[in-house]
């Protein structure tokens, strides 16, 4: 009996010393037989499955070893299910990955209770494009417009308590007098679209560029009507469509709507869970800046009619710990427009 204590002591260094071995392997033999695997927080259909796979189809050749990569959709509670994942659950060894909601980041910022994770310490790899989400009604719909949806209620296809689909009309609704009614329980924008198509709901939100690539038949055809754009400002193939960053009558309440069109200079990102070695985390941010360059993947973007606008996993940093510093005053208007 006395022996015990001593074995358990045994195993635990002999755990420990494995541990730091498989730490201090080389960076090109340790990924050479291994698989990475990127966690996409959404259903196939929509912009982050589209970037998620885009990614996994180019990135392994430039990293050290040539890894195997896979994506693999983990969908819920607006992709914080899969934030969440890879910060307490996924694998902190460089071998796990992740495509989460541009605004997981501010989502904590504002306190949302689904939040289990602390974004200043993930590992930022590279945005590989900005984003622009866009909310739009079905041509039947009686709301056709934002000042419609101050006059009349239409229903909406939520996706999730983190996600830029319920948050946004929930900020509406509390500050400039909007009747959306949120419809929850669609997985993602794919899901949300095909209801709104089906007459579930009036109205539904994707990204700009999932629109554009795989709704070519609904703009030419103007079967749905796009009522607001999340970026700051709008762009130019959305001249008509108000953006987030025009809203708001006091100065707390356009900071408020700022701060949400401000995830879109994080939008399509690529990151990891905290804690893996720093030669790994250098190799992965290598091979994604190198991916950018490689025209293998440049021709697959063309081909795809989606933008590719880069940033680097240090500047992706900086980005993030910028939201995380909101205003008291604006932190507190939040924590009233959700009832938080």
């Amino acid at each position: 009996m006395p022996r015990k204590p001593v074995l358990h002591r045994i195993l635990g260094i002999t755990v420990l010393l494995l541990a730091a071995d498989a730490a201090a392997e080389p960076v090109e033999p340790f990924f050479a037989r291994r698989t990475v695997t990127i966690i996409i927080g959404y259903t196939a259909g929509g912009s982050y499955d589209l970037y998620g796979r885009l990614v996994a189809r180019h990135l392994g050749k430039h990293v050290p070893g040539q890894p195997t990569v896979i994506a693999q959709n983990m969908p819920g509670a607006g992709s914080l299910k899969a934030a969440n994942y890879l910060y307490e659950l996924a694998p902190k060894d460089g071998t796990a990955l992740g495509v989460i909601v541009e605004s997981a980041a501010l989502e904590q910022a504002l306190e949302n209770p689904a939040v289990q994770y602390d974004a200043s310490k993930f590992t930022y790899v590279g945005r590989i494009a900005t984003s622009n989400n866009v909310f739009m009604q079905w041509h039947t719909a009686k709301v056709q417009s934002l000042e419609d949806a101050k006059r009349m209620e239409t229903s909406l296809a939520g996706t999730g308590p983190g996600s830029i689909a319920e948050t946004v009309p929930q900020l509406l609704n509390a500050v400039v007098g909007t009747k959306f009614k949120l419809i929850s329980g669609y997985p993602a924008s794919s899901e949300a679209m095909l209801a709104m198509e089906r007459g579930e709901v009036d109205g539904a939100s994707s990204s700009w560029a999932a629109v554009k690539v795989g709704k070519q038949a609904w703009l030419r055809e103007n079967k749905i009507r796009i009522i607001l754009q999340t970026a700051p400002e709008r762009i130019a193939e959305l001249p008509h469509a108000p953006s987030l960053g025009e809203i708001g009558d006091t100065p707390e309440d356009k900071q408020l709507f700022a701060l949400y069109a401000s995830g879109s200079a994080i939008g399509r990102s690529l990151l990891a869970p905290h804690g893996a070695p720093a030669e790994r985390t250098q190799a992965l941010r290598e091979a994604f800046q190198a991916m950018m360059q490689d025209q293998d993947f440049i021709a697959d973007i063309q081909r795809l009619n989606v933008e590719l606008e880069p940033l680097s996993g240090e500047q992706l940093d900086r980005l993030v710990r910028r939201t995380l510093t909101i205003p008291a005053a604006v932190r507190q208007r939040a924590k009233l427009a959700f009832g938080r």
